[in-house]
């Protein structure tokens, strides 16, 4: 079970398919902050796909023992220690120690909420937000820029390998098509930069750097059909190491 959860390897011998991505994302608090004092609070937000729904206990326990034990460069010094409070879901909560009963949650369909329709009559523009450090390969290299077409080609790579281990299969959609016409969107205005995320593996007994671009970006062009592309990435993230929370992105609703 743990290689299935945090060690997925591609089915069968052929080298160009692509890894099953982890079935779970752990999105961190949204505060920078990197140390928690003594008696503070600590929440974050736990996101299962597929099969990793039904292992829920599993993770809860997973948390309650982690707790025991401590997170951070300090636990054999005894620092680092929590006690799980409760676990809620969207709805009502599933699970408090004190009592010991657990609630199962309503388990939604991996789906796109809406269809990707037909290419767009006219221009509009859209701001997009990376909340956490975003990963993505163009050209077998990380990014530093963020052209649309490279966040679209990241966004239905996410949802076709999302799709196939844990929905209802390949969804239809006009992949080049997409591409293409993602490509005549233009970049209005960003102030991405990269940023050098720094996390400490209790496995390795190192820090180690995985960076990303944060910031936010606008751009402009015939965008309608891809809002339901961006809607279904802002809850999934999108680009590397997602299980860790990376690849968080919003796009502001706009005020009525």
């Amino acid at each position: 079970m743990y290689c299935k959860l945090f060690e997925s390897f591609p089915e069968g011998n052929l080298q160009n398919r692509m890894s099953p991505p982890h079935p779970f994302v752990i999105e961190p608090p949204a505060s920078e902050a990197s140390f928690s004092p003594a008696g503070g609070d600590l929440s974050f937000d736990l996101l299962l796909f597929g099969f990793a729904n039904e292992l829920l206990p599993y993770f809860v326990y997973a948390f309650q023992e982690m707790g025991k034990r401590g997170l951070g460069r300090r636990i054999r010094n005894g620092g680092g220690r929590f006690h799980l409070v409760k676990v809620c879901s969207e709805t009502h909560m599933v699970y408090e120690p004190d009592d010991g009963v657990f609630r199962a949650p309503e388990i939604p369909e991996l789906l796109l909420t809406q269809p990707v329709g037909s290419p767009s009559k006219g221009g509009s523009a859209i701001k997009v937000r990376l909340d956490t450090p975003l990963r993505l390969k163009f050209g077998n290299q990380f990014a530093a820029a963020l052209p649309f077409h490279v966040l679209v080609r990241g966004m239905l790579r996410r949802i076709s390998v999302l799709n196939n281990h844990f929905g209802a299969g390949e969804p239809a959609l006009d992949y080049r098509g997409l591409v293409a016409r993602a490509e005549q969107v233009e970049i209005e205005s960003s102030d991405l930069r990269w940023f050098d995320w720094r996390r400490y593996s209790n496995r390795q007994e190192q820090g180690m750097l995985m960076g990303g671009m944060i910031g936010s970006v606008i751009y402009r062009g015939l965008l309608e059909e891809f809002l339901p592309l961006l809607r279904y990435c802002e809850i999934v993230h999108v680009g590397k190491a997602t299980a860790f929370g990376l690849g968080k992105i919003t796009v502001p609703r706009k005020e009525k």
